[in-house]
């Protein structure tokens, strides 16, 4: 999903500015809505940080505030009567007049609480609520609801790693393993060690290792037949995480934890661990498999 190219008229949210077009690009306009004007140059590398965020944070304010780019090295007259003398530099204009600024390239959390300064109003707080409908959606088992939800996001910015780590994890639900791998393939490689991302990955493994495992009641009948057969019962527990039976998963690899901690270099504490991190912190399994982990490590 590609993001849609920014377009370049009077109506666009982020645009170019020149000398000559300074006075309607930014003064008029900013009687109608907050201006910010980036002063910037191609050789400033704080400035290449600092743009694109820009640029997702306005978009993500949706028509409350315009963002308008100055290139000084082509035009400097205006940075020079304005006093610019090191960029990145930001100027917000409201009702044809400078009303705020900051210099230097700063975090989007501090962005976005200048933007909300400015136009006294919540900024990207759509998309924060649309995710948490998602993420909750998915937590009830609803995947088809939170693939429509997590879509969305997508729609508006096509690198939220949140969105495709949820929307992978919704492939991986419903057995869509190709789909949920095409998915995590899209996240920029930058961010491939979110913990989002590396729980919805978590998860992808696990179910491929599930597919493998053969039917649930030769696993059962394994283990009902020598007990301590603990590749049987890892087994089991994984093939019972694939159905979703994840305190039956558990309870077969504490088994194990509690009775041969070292059997297979300690593989059943680290599927565990492995286990906790697909499904998340706040899951119940995980929640109680980390206390009775705990108990059994340290008693």
């Amino acid at each position: 999903m590609l993001q849609q190219a920014q377009p370049a008229g009077v109506d666009a949210v982020v645009k170019e500015t020149t000398t000559q077009t300074f006075v309607k690009d930014v003064i008029e306009e900013s009687k109608r809505q907050p201006v910010l004007v980036d002063f910037w140059a191609p050789w400033c590398g704080p400035c290449k940080q600092l743009t694109p965020l820009l640029e997702k944070v306005v978009k993500a304010a949706k028509g409350k505030v315009k963002l308008v780019k100055m290139n000084i090295d082509e035009h400097p007259a205006i940075p020079g009567q304005m006093g610019i003398q090191s960029i990145p530099a930001v100027i917000a204009f409201a009702d044809g007049r400078p009303a705020d600024g900051f210099m230097g390239a700063l975090p989007e959390s501090q962005v976005v609480a200048f933007l909300e300064r400015l136009t006294k109003d919540r900024i990207g707080g759509e998309a924060q609520d649309l995710l948490k409908a998602a993420d909750a959606a998915l937590a009830e088992g609803d995947c088809a609801g939170a693939a429509d939800l997590y879509a969305q996001l997508l729609a508006e910015d096509s690198a939220n790693v949140q969105a495709l780590a949820g929307l992978a994890r919704c492939y991986v639900e419903t057995g869509a393993l190709d789909e949920a791998q095409q998915t995590l393939a899209m996240v920029p490689e930058a961010k491939r060690n979110d913990a989002a991302v590396a729980a919805a990955r978590a998860a992808l493994d696990l179910a491929e290792q599930a597919k493998t495992l053969g039917p649930i009641a030769d696993l059962e009948r394994k283990v009902a037949e020598n007990p301590l057969d603990q590749q049987a019962r890892f087994d089991l527990a994984l093939a019972l995480n694939g159905q979703g039976r994840r305190m039956d998963a558990l309870e077969h690899l504490l088994a194990i934890v509690k009775r041969d901690r070292k059997w297979n270099d300690d593989g059943a504490r680290k599927q565990l661990v492995q286990l906790f991190d697909a499904w998340g912190p706040a899951d119940e399994a995980t929640v109680e498999g980390r206390k009775r982990l705990s108990s059994i490590l340290f008693a």
